[in-house]
């Protein structure tokens, strides 16, 4: 359909919506595959929904074409309707009560559910519907100067150092790659050695994640006016010498 609307701009063809994908799904799908009702229909359709807002913001120039899925790379679904929260347990559609090892929060109801894995662990994300609160800040206006040599530095004179998660770790990802570069492709040792690997991704963006995370909150709760600097990160990109230093703080 883009090659035909690219070569005929006189006569391009309506991009189907998420609902037309749906219907198409429905009336070719279902019909062929009996295991598609044995889940849940909420899956199918949030991706539908995901695939369309990817195609409109690329149609609006905001991100770039969206990319097939690959299976083991980010795997999520996304759920609706008749969920329960419990102390440390969670119902989901045609899945049933799942226990969870950490502590869920009481008296929410959400709204909708994400399950995804990273590495060999599931996780699953709430949306909930929340009043927005107003607090006092003790700086009005603040300016964030990022760095390589420090995370951020604040016009208040306040300096945030980045963990150097991914120098720390470095070592130990590079020889584990090392020793996984002769295994046979998809064997059960390969498939092992790629586990702890993505382990150790996992690992280093959680740090990354955890620094970044706490640097946001502390801005947002006790500044009104937040003021950052518009870095040249292509440019910053292609310098390796700068390239490894602008993923270890995260800037990116």
């Amino acid at each position: 359909m883009l090659n035909h609307n690219s070569n005929n701009p006189e006569s391009k063809l309506k991009f189907p919506t998420a609902i037309d994908l749906h219907k198409l799904l429905v009336a070719m799908v279902k019909p062929n595959n009996c295991w598609y009702y044995e889940v849940s229909k909420c899956a199918p359709q949030y991706a539908l929904r995901y695939l369309s807002l990817a195609w409109k913001r690329c149609f609006s120039k905001i991100s770039a074409m969206p990319k097939f899925k690959k299976k083991g790379r980010d795997d999520s679904f996304t759920l609706d309707g008749s969920i329960s929260v419990g102390f440390s347990h969670i119902k989901l559609p045609r899945i049933g009560w799942i226990k969870t090892y950490e502590l869920l929060p009481n008296n929410v109801t959400p709204k909708s559910v994400t399950i995804s894995k990273k590495a060999d662990r599931w996780f699953v994300s709430f949306k909930v519907e929340t009043i927005p609160q107003n607090t006092d800040k003790s700086v009005d206006v603040v300016g964030v100067d990022l760095g390589i040599k420090s995370l951020a530095t604040l016009s208040t004179g306040e300096v945030f150092v980045g963990v150097k998660s991914y120098r720390k770790l470095e070592a130990k990802l590079s020889r584990l790659q090392y020793l996984n570069r002769h295994k046979t492709k998809f064997s059960c040792n390969w498939k092992k050695a790629q586990l702890k690997i993505a382990k150790l991704h996992s690992k280093i963006a959680n740090i990354r994640k955890d620094t970044l995370h706490k640097l946001t909150t502390y801005l947002a709760k006790n500044h009104s006016q937040i003021v950052i600097e518009d870095l040249n990160v292509s440019g910053m990109m292609s310098n390796h010498k700068l390239a490894k230093a602008a993923l270890v703080y995260g800037i990116l």
